[in-house]
Order: structure tokens, then C-alpha cells, then sequence
């Protein structure tokens, strides 16, 4: 979900050339599936399309890619340190920290509300959006 959110956000601002955006599993679950139909249909409801989204695993050249690395949860930070073995930049990030909130983007997965986890989302994007690019 957050993945087409901050594409969202960036785009409406008119700065996509300008980000690279991409989301992945931290486990071998998902891999290969497409977005959940919840998430499809919360993302739809606001207008954000996440067609054609496949999961891919996350890898340790992932580090070198991208200037940020956010996860939603603390389960999500243990496996990407699992993957990534350090993180001397200090990419790796909870979503919810950007919007100075502490805790966990509740996983919809496991409690079926697409909304509170949207709001959450979308509330963290947007912090983090405004922290890039000011």
C-alpha cells in the first residue's frame, strides 16, 4: 500500500522523475503474488491504482539502490536487517517515525482494516514526502 501512496504523493507534486519508489516482501511468503484484493480495493477507493504489482524479495544490493528503506513494523525491521546485515547510512526506517509517531502501521492482513492502515499510510508518506523535500 504504501508504495502506490508515495507514488501518489509524488506524482500530484509533480517530482516522479525525481523518485524512485518500489516495495518488498522481507519474507518469501508473498513472492510473486499479486497486491491483496483489500489493498486493491482500499487503494481504488481513493483513486491509486496498484495493477500489475508482483511481490519481489528484498536483497542486500537493495542497500546500495535506494536513499531510504522504510518497513511498517518492527517484525519488518528484524528481517531487513536479517537481509541487508548492517546499516551504517542509517536508511532503514519505521514509516510512522517520519510523521514523529512512534509504533507500528497496523498490517491489514491480520486485522482487516484497510482504513486505519490507509490512514496511517498515507499520514507517514506524506511526513516523509515533506521531509525529502525540504
Amino acid at each position: 500500500m504504501a508504495e502506490f501512496v508515495m507514488k501518489d504523493i509524488v506524482a500530484k507534486a509533480g517530482k516522479s522523475d525525481e523518485f524512485v519508489i518500489a516495495s518488498c516482501a522481507t519474507s518469501t511468503e508473498e513472492i510473486g503474488n499479486p497486491v491483496h484484493y483489500g489493498t486493491k480495493r482500499k487503494l481504488a477507493e481513493v483513486g491509486i491504482s496498484c495493477d500489475k504489482k508482483r511481490a519481489v524479495q528484498l536483497t542486500k544490493s537493495d542497500y546500495d539502490r535506494y536513499d531510504y528503506i522504510i518497513a511498517m513494523d518492527e517484525m519488518n525491521i528484524r528481517n531487513i536487517m536479517r537481509i541487508i546485515r548492517s546499516d551504517p547510512e542509517n536508511k532503514v526506517s519505521l514509516l510512522l517515525s517520519h510523521a514523529g509517531k512512534s509504533g507500528s502501521i497496523a498490517d491489514p492482513w491480520y486485522t482487516g482494516n484497510f482504513d486505519d492502515t490507509y490512514r496511517d499510510v498515507l499520514l507517514g508518506c506524506k511526513a516523509l514526502f515533506n521531509e525529502i523535500v525540504n
